[in-house]
């Protein structure tokens, strides 16, 4: 077999590479039109997904409590329980589900901004204005969170939707681009599919 007959690996991936990132860009897209258009639908499901995460959770912890091996028994039952307890609560209060997922993300925002500002203020980091001023906007972004939830939760969605779509459109764009620059490199009749055309002559 002659070498010109095999196509060169990185051609292959190449090839593969601008159609991969074009699917992940249009699901990208598409995500973020259905998270932008029905803010509050997407944060539902995520809540419903965390409940079902908690009670799938939850029963294999029950599972593993009736095991004679295991050595918590005891601790694992109780936690089983309550983890499938709170799976269903989750399910079933969804608006306190997202107030839940509001408040960790507002308290997670709070505890960042403070640490940013200590880091600053210590000169624990390099750039000390950068870290205040991050400080700064986290903090106040984790306290209108917490302050109000699920209002802000639904807005953080929204901009996540515009994100992602933002995101989808340069992942098409650099599928686009790949795929020139693929076409560009095997011109109008590659060295490979010429050398094989011609064997197979």
């Amino acid at each position: 077999m002659d070498d010109d007959d095999v196509v060169p690996p990185a051609a292959l991936v190449a090839a593969g590479t601008w159609q991969a990132t074009m699917f992940i860009g249009a699901v990208t897209v598409i995500l973020g039109i259905i998270v932008t258009a029905h803010p509050s639908g997407s944060l539902t499901v995520i809540a419903v997904l965390l409940g079902v995460l908690l009670i799938v959770s939850g029963i294999f912890q029950l599972i593993r409590a009736f095991d004679r091996a295991e050595q918590r028994r005891t601790w694992q039952g109780i936690s089983g329980l309550l983890f499938i307890v709170v799976g269903v609560v989750m399910i079933r209060h969804l608006n306190l589900t997202v107030a839940a997922i509001g408040l960790l993300v507002g308290i997670t925002w709070i505890v960042q901004g403070i640490a940013a500002i200590v880091a600053a203020f210590t000169g624990a980091r390099d750039g000390a204005a950068w870290w205040g001023v991050f400080g700064v906007i986290s903090l106040a972004a984790g306290i209108v969170v917490t302050a109000a939830p699920v209002t802000s939760v639904t807005v953080l969605a929204v901009l996540l939707g515009i994100w992602f779509i933002i995101m989808g459109v340069f992942e098409i764009a650099l599928g686009f681009m790949v795929r020139h620059a693929v076409s560009a490199r095997q011109g109008p009749a590659s060295p490979w599919s010429a050398g094989h055309g011609a064997a197979s002559a």
